[in-house]
C-alpha cells in the first residue's frame, strides 16, 4: 500500500512514509517540529468503553514512539446509526477522551460517517524538538532490544470474537492496551536509545523489520524471552490466530529455529493493538534503561534480542539467547 503514497521532497519534512516510521514529522523551526499520526479500527472487545480507551491509547502511541508530546486529537467515527444506539457511541467517545486527558491531549473535534460496521480512532498531533526525536533508523550492531508490553492481543481478540474466550479472559490484555506508552518514552529519552518503534498491526517481527531496514542492520530474537499475555499461547496452539498475524509471518524476512512451533511463531508475529515500545539501546545504557522503565512502571521491561551485523532486514528467531536481564 505504501508504494502508492506519492514521494514528497521538502527539507522541512523530517520523517515521512518512506522509512515506515510511526508518524510524520514536519519541522516548524530550528527547535520545533509537529508530529502527526492517524489510526482507527473496528471493535476488538465487546465493551464500548474499553474499545474507546484502547483506540485512544493506540493512536497516542505513535506520538510517543517518536519521542513527542501529544497536543490535540480529532475523533474519527464510522457508525451504523440505524442499528447501534448513539448512546453506545457516546461511551466510546467519553472513554477515549478520558485517556486523552490522561495524556494531556486535547480532543478538539473530529468527523463521523454512517457506516455499516462501527469504526473508531483518532488523528493525533504532537510536538518534538527536531534534534531529540526518536526514529526507527538509528539501531547499531550490538544494541540490545527491549520490549515494554506483552504480546498476544491479536490472538486473544480473535478468540473473543469466535466465542472461545470469555470477556474476563481479556482483562490483562485490556489493561495492557489501555496503558499509555508515555512512561516508556520518558525512560527512552532519559537514557538515550538508538531507535524506537511501537508494536501494532505488523507484530513484533514486522515492526522490528522496519527498524532493521531503516537502520541497515540485522537482528536476533529469543522466543523464550518474549513476554506473553495469559491464555495467548494456549489459544494460538488451538488455531485462534488472526489473518493479520498470518500475513505478518508470510512477509517476515526471518530464519526460524526449527524447534519453534506454529503457535510460538504466531506469537512472534501477532498483530498487536496498542502494543509496547520496542527500544534498541547500546549495551552500556541497558541496565539504566531497565531501571528507568521500572521507575515508570511499564507493563514489562523485557530484553528480547539484539542487533547484529548482516544483510539489512535479516532476522533470526531462536528459542533462546544469552542476553542480560
Amino acid at each position: 500500500m505504501l508504494r502508492h503514497v506519492p514521494n514528497v521532497s521538502d527539507p522541512r519534512l523530517l520523517v515521512d512514509a518512506a522509512s515506515r516510521d510511526d508518524a510524520a514529522v514536519f519541522r516548524l523551526s530550528n527547535d520545533r517540529a509537529v508530529v502527526a499520526t492517524v489510526d482507527f479500527f473496528t471493535p476488538i472487545v465487546d465493551d464500548p468503553s474499553a474499545w474507546g480507551a484502547i483506540a485512544a491509547a493506540n493512536a497516542l502511541s505513535d506520538i510517543y514512539a517518536m519521542g513527542a508530546t501529544p497536543l490535540f486529537g480529532l475523533n474519527l467515527v464510522g457508525w451504523p446509526r440505524d442499528t447501534l444506539p448513539l448512546d453506545m457511541l457516546g461511551e466510546v467517545i467519553e472513554s477515549a477522551a478520558a485517556v486523552a486527558r490522561r495524556a494531556g491531549c486535547l480532543v478538539v473535534g473530529g468527523h463521523s460517517v454512517d457506516d455499516p460496521e462501527p469504526k473508531f480512532g483518532m488523528a493525533v498531533f504532537g510536538e518534538v524538538h527536531p534534534d531529540r526525536m526518536l526514529t526507527n533508523a538509528g539501531a547499531c550492531a550490538g544494541d540490545l532490544l527491549v520490549l515494554t508490553k506483552p504480546l498476544g492481543t491479536g490472538i486473544l481478540a480473535t478468540a473473543l470474537k469466535r466465542d472461545a474466550l470469555l470477556p474476563a479472559g481479556m482483562a490483562d490484555a485490556v489493561a495492557s492496551m489501555t496503558t499509555l506508552n508515555d512512561g516508556a518514552m520518558r525512560a527512552a529519552l532519559r537514557v538515550g536509545v538508538s531507535a524506537c518503534t511501537d508494536i501494532t498491526g505488523f507484530g513484533l517481527t514486522g515492526h522490528l523489520g522496519n527498524i532493521l531496514a531503516a537502520s541497515r542492520v540485522a537482528a536476533e530474537l529469543a522466543y523464550e524471552r518474549l513476554p506473553i499475555l495469559p491464555h495467548a499461547w494456549n489459544l494460538a496452539s488451538r488455531g485462534f490466530v488472526p489473518g493479520g498475524t498470518l500475513r505478518n509471518l508470510e512477509s517476515a524476512n526471518a530464519e526460524w529455529d526449527p524447534s519453534l512451533t506454529e503457535a510460538e511463531r504466531a506469537l512472534c508475529g501477532d498483530a498487536q493493538t496498542s502494543g509496547g515500545l520496542l527500544l534498541a539501546v547500546p549495551p552500556a545504557q541497558h541496565a539504566e534503561l531497565i531501571a528507568a522503565l521500572g521507575d515508570e512502571a511499564t507493563p514489562v521491561a523485557a530484553t528480547v534480542g539484539r542487533i547484529v551485523g548482516g544483510p539489512a532486514g535479516a532476522l533470526r528467531v531462536s528459542r533462546t539467547l544469552e542476553l542480560p536481564e
